[in-house]
Order: C-alpha cells, then structure tokens, then sequence
C-alpha cells in the first residue's frame, strides 16, 4: 500500500541514449523511450528513480543527445512537488568527487520534484586526465545524482547512501562499471568492502546496483553472485540486456536479483527480443514489491530462427534450384513475422510503425547462401532494419553421433560465445596461434589488449602508440640502469627478461596502463614530441637548441633565433631537434668533428613518431665520425631589417669551421649525428660570424 512509510522507486538501466541517433528510422527511439520511462515516474508519483548504469551509449556523447536528455529531465524532474524522503548519510562521503557534494533535491537554488540517483556503466565510464564522464555533465547541472564511483584500483570501500522514508530505512549500495577481470581479482583477494550502518544495521533495507557481466563468458570475465555479501535484500543488476526483472533469489546468499534489462533493442539477438519492461518497486520495512511496466514505446522485435537441414523433404543440395526455393521459403517467414507485428502493433498505437525483423539461416549440409541485398530491397519501407534481416551461418562442428534431433541452441552457443569476447581476449588469442616473427617483444598481450579496447570503445586514436612510446621510455631506462652494452643480442636478451618480469606482476602493469592512457589523453592536446630519458639535462639542452659551454661569445641569432626563422624551425613538427636553429633553406651534408680544445657532447635520442622499436635501440650505439670534404654555405633569415646575411665559408683546415646541421639527413646515422654540434673554444680560431658584409634581408 501506498503510505508514509513505503518508498515508491522507479528502476530502470541500460537506455543507451544515442544509439543510431544518425539513423533516419531508429535515430530517435532512445529519446522517445526515455520520456516514456520519465513519464511513468511522473504518474506514480514515485520517491525517486533508480539507474543501473549506461544511460548514455557512448562515452563522448554528441550534443544532441546531451541537448535532448536535459530537455526531458528538466521537463520531468523539475517541479514543486515536494520529496518525501531525506538523507541521514554524510554526503560528502557518498558524492566526495563532486564540487556539489550533496544530493541535488537539497540545493537551495534547484527545484527537483524526481530525483534520479544512477550509477556509471561500461559505455559512459569516467576518462580522461580529470576522470570524467557524462554523468557528471548532469551531475554538475544539478539534474541528477551519480554516486558508486570508484577512484581506488586497490581497494573498494563501498559506502551506502542512508534513506530514510517513515519507519522505513534504505541502506543504497552502488559500484559503477569496472574491468570484470580486475574486479572479479578484488573480489577474491578481499580488497571490496561494503560498510554498513553501525546503529540498527538488521533494521534497514539494503539495496546494492551493480553494472557487470553476470552470465559467464570467460574464467574471470564475470562476476558471480556468490562474491556478493548475504545482508543485501535485493540486487539490481546493470549491463545485461534481457529482461528479467522479476526477482530470483538466490539460494546460497539468500538475496533477490532483479534484472531489469535494457530498455532499447541494441543488438539482434535472441536476448534482446524479449519484451522490454522496467520495474515500480515498493519497499516498507524490510518488506518489497516488484510490479513490473510494460514500454510502450519499444520497437517490436522478431527473431525466428531456420536450420535447413531439417526439412529434407523442401531443401535438396543437388537441385539446381534450391538457391530460389530457399529464398521463397525465407520470404514467407519474414511476412509471417510481419503480420506478427502489425496484429502486436494495432493493440499499441504508440509503438514505432516499422518493426525490427531477424531470421537467422543455418545453411550446413552444402547449402549456398543467396543474395542479402537484393533480399532485403523487397523490405526497405516495410522494416527498419533491411540490411540485417537475414543472417547465414554454418555450423563447423560435426553432429552428435546418436541421430537425435539437432538442437538449434547447441548451434548457435559458439557463435554467440565468440560475439561476446571482449577485444583483449582477441588480442591475447592473436598473439598465442600468431607465428614467432610477429609475436611481440616489448609490450605485453595484456596492456596491447587494453590499449586496444581504448582505441575501439572509447576512441582514444592516441592510446597505442603513446602506450608503445611509454614502454619504450621505461625500457630504454631500464637498460641504461643495466648499462646493457649496445649490441643487439644483449638488449634483446634483457627486453625479454623485462617483459617476462612485467608479466608476473599484473597489479603493477594495470598500473603502467592506466598511467600511460592518463599520460596520453592528458598530452593529447599538444604537439611536442616527447623526448627519450636522458641523465644529463644539459645534454638535452645542447641537442634541442645546438648551443656549446665553450663558446660563450656566440650571437643569439643561432641559439634562439626570432621572428620568421625562429617560426619556422618551431613550426616543423616532427623533424630532428637540432634543426631547429637552423634557416630550412640550408643544404648541406651533417660532419661532426671532435676537436682536442672543445667539449664534445653525445647526441640525444629523439624518438621519431614511428620509429620502430629496433630502430629505438639502435640509436643507442655509437655512431661513426662522418667527414666531409665538400664546401657549402648556409643563410640565416631573420625579421631584423638590418639582418646581416651570414655566409658560413668552411677553411681548409676541419677543426677551424662550425658543422652545419641538417634538417634533412639521409641515412640514419647522419640523422644521429647532426643532432650534436661541436664549437670551438679558442678565441684565436676563425669566427664565421665577424663577417662585415651586410645587404638587405633575403626572402
């Protein structure tokens, strides 16, 4: 019964807002399926509204899915009906990230009527240097709550928030969206904690909302409702789209598992055909109702699967026309599902007109597919999904040897197993069948894995390569800390035992990847090349300006450099360091002479942009002393307007002339050396740049 002791909660998960929002049929379901869900909460007059994760189907959603989910929830949320419930938690505890740590129907300057509390799912997870998601948009706005956010990857203290309606009290637990492998690692080294009320704990209602995988689909790629504590009352479970949101009790932990589904078809599988609800639950003590609802506003979905095999008596392999007699077969099953639809439609005027229509073929015993595109153009205004009505597969494994019926689920199992593999169980099985030339020697399958999975979920287009380029920062100065002699055996010999090492310790290489992702989404914005570690800071000055200790008396026009020189050596992004004094008209060959009066300084290392990792390595080894016998001149271009036009004239003898440096070296090894350049420190010796002629500046 409705009274002031129940608690009314809207439950509801997985509404992808955005999904195909480009499409010109389905683009606009999400959003009319959340203001249908808005819209029930609005009529029951329910306390709050309970999310369980992905609201949002993209990490980075466009502007018109943010615009359109703040106009539907400053529509439904926002009024003067006033809430009924308060909070006795600190909120500081339960909202600590936020810059407005407290719930927002407390907020002096908003006035919320529904308040909705949501967790984050695996599709609008926080990222980014700051952390943040699309949740904390709404957050910030005031028009939403996120709470069970997680920023500790060694262990989970979750803190419930503390509800108290009446002589009711609710004890809400919430965990956004973690890799189901790290989690699942907590869980058994007993690093997550659920803290629970220290007065009256049997008293409250405790209500846990978790966004994983529940069914297995892996040794650790899940997490089992035994890892669960046995005081929750009721578990609302994210991320898995078929509904089920009746309550099942669990028998060994004694608790009730609600799995409300999504609440749009995502995928055309047999998952999703289920009809879609979300849930009214009424809670009054230690007492609870789950009345399910029905969505309206859902796009029918109809899935129907043919094994051609089992009618021998339509189908024969050697008939020359069993490719048509197939077709004409496939297209009475697509009109019977249609009729399907259209009676299920004409009960719901509210439903979309076109339905999502799904006949899966298996074509095993020497059966030829037909053509899908010419099969779907008969559907084009009659389905919303014309390009992905037929589906053929062949199933590889060999039948059972008893002639019992084939099971069709028996069938389709492997193919839906391999379609729920995550992208670094696709990495790892690549590299563990890939032959020995193509293995990898430097990272690890792991932090490849999930570099990966940043790049396809997120959109990280940097993530691998500044993963490459931060392992090979740590492996060059691991090997310098070894002073590993610069012979390619020896590295190789030592970045095999580094690897094998980082290996072993997966705490600490989940650690390497989340700094490296942090480090490239925090520098993804600037356009510096990063530069190898080096010991010595003077050293990396000398490379990056061209400027020597001894000698003391040269112009700032080579050092520094201004106006349009300096620009444009700036401006070349991606070419050697040492160029960058130098005007890009100077041609010339690189010649580096060690003379026995001046510092000579060892180049630095500057790794290029896709420089492979043996390449790397090789920029370790000394380079040979390259001499040139060949006379060039070189022009220094300058804003000044009383600019001197230097011309560097080599002398006879080599130690008395400047190298010149060239930003265009041929070879690698002249691409080494120019990145160091020698001066003289002789005060006696010959001065390129005393020279008196002067003339206006060139162009």
């Amino acid at each position: 019964r409705d009274d002031e002791d129940t608690f009314k909660i809207l439950i509801a998960t997985d509404i992808h807002l955005g999904y195909l929002e480009k499409d010109p049929v389905r683009g606009n379901d999400t959003f009319v399926t959340l203001n249908e869900i808005l819209d029930h909460a609005q009529k029951n007059e329910v306390d709050f509204i309970l999310l369980g994760g992905d609201l949002f189907h993209e990490n980075k959603p466009s502007r018109k899915t943010v615009h359109s989910c703040l106009e539907s929830l400053r529509k439904y949320c926002m009024g003067d009906r006033p809430v009924q419930f308060e909070i006795l938690s600190d909120q500081t505890v339960n909202f600590h990230y936020s810059k407005f740590p407290w719930v927002n129907y407390q907020d002096e300057n908003l006035n919320i009527s529904i308040p909705i509390f949501s967790i984050h799912g695996n599709h609008d997870d926080p990222t980014g240097a700051d952390a943040l998601c699309a949740l904390d948009i709404l957050s910030c706005a005031g028009l939403l709550n996120h709470f069970g956010r997680s920023t500790s990857v060694e262990k989970i203290d979750i803190s419930p928030i503390l509800l108290r309606k009446g002589r009711t009290k609710i004890a809400l637990y919430g965990l956004g969206a973690i890799p189901d492998e790290r989690l699942y690692r907590m869980f058994v080294n007993k690093q997550v904690t659920m803290l629970r009320p220290k007065e009256d704990e049997d008293s409250w209602f405790n209500l846990f909302v978790i966004h994983q995988n529940r069914s297995k689909h892996g040794a650790t790629n899940y997490i089992p409702e035994q890892f669960l504590d046995d005081f929750i009352d009721l578990v609302v479970w994210g991320h898995e789209h078929e509904c089920k949101i009746a309550p099942s009790q669990n028998e060994q932990q004694r608790f009730y598992v609600s799995q409300p589904g999504s609440s749009v078809v995502t995928s055309l599988s047999p998952g999703e055909s289920v009809k879609k609800h979300i849930g009214l639950l009424h809670v009054k003590g230690k007492k609870m109702k789950m009345q399910k609802i029905a969505l309206e506003t859902v796009r029918t979905f109809h899935m129907e699967d043919i094994v051609l095999a089992d009618h021998p008596d339509l189908f024969n392999p050697d008939n020359p026309k069993v490719t048509q007699a197939i077709q004409a077969f496939c297209m009475e099953k697509v009109e019977l599902m249609l009729d399907n639809a259209e009676r299920e439609r004409l009960g719901n005027p509210r439903q979309p007109e076109k339905p999502l229509i799904r006949l899966r073929v298996d074509y095993t015993g020497g059966f030829e597919p037909f053509s899908v595109h010419r099969f779907s153009q008969k559907y084009v205004d009659r389905v919303a999904n014309p390009k992905d009505i037929i589906h053929f597969f062949r199933h590889r494994e060999q039948k059972e040897k008893d002639d019992s019926d084939l099971n069709f689920g028996k069938l389709v199992r492997p193919a839906s197993e391999g379609m729920t593999l995550r992208v670094e169980d696709l990495v790892k099985q690549y590299f563990q069948t890939a032959e020995k030339k193509v293995q990898l020697s430097l990272l690890t399958e792991r932090g490849m894995g999930e570099a990966v999975q940043e790049f396809v979920d997120k959109e990280e287009k940097d993530a691998i390569e500044e993963l490459v380029k931060f392992q090979l920062e740590k492996t060059q100065r691991f090997l310098k800390e070894r002073r590993t002699d610069a012979e390619e055996e020896k590295i190789d010999e030592e970045v095999r035992k580094f690897r094998e090492s980082r290996k072993k310790n997966t705490e600490e290489e989940d650690e390497e990847v989340r700094e490296a992702m942090t480090r490239a989404r925090a520098h993804r914005s600037e356009d510096t090349v990063l530069v190898a570690a080096s010991s010595d800071e003077e050293l990396m000055d000398t490379g990056m300006k061209g400027t020597g200790d001894s000698d003391d008396g040269l112009p700032a026009t080579l050092s520094r450099g201004s106006g349009r020189a300096r620009g444009r050596a700036r401006g070349a992004r991606g070419q050697n360091s040492a160029a960058r004094g130098s005007s890009r008209r100077g041609r010339g060959s690189t010649s580096q002479e060690t003379a026995t009066s001046s510092r000579t300084y060892k180049p630095v290392s500057v790794p290029a942009k896709n420089m492979s990792v043996m390449d790397a390595f090789r920029s370790l080894k000394p380079e040979p002393t390259l001499n040139s016998s060949k006379s060039y001149s070189e022009e220094t271009i300058d804003d000044d307007s009383d600019l001197e036009d230097i011309s560097i004239v080599p002398s006879s003898k080599v130690n008395q002339r400047l190298s010149a440096t060239s930003s265009r070296g041929k070879t690698g090894s002249q691409s080494q050396t120019s990145r160091g350049v020698d001066f003289e420190s002789d005060e006696d010796e010959f001065d390129p740049f005393k020279s008196t002629a002067t003339s206006r500046r060139t162009k």
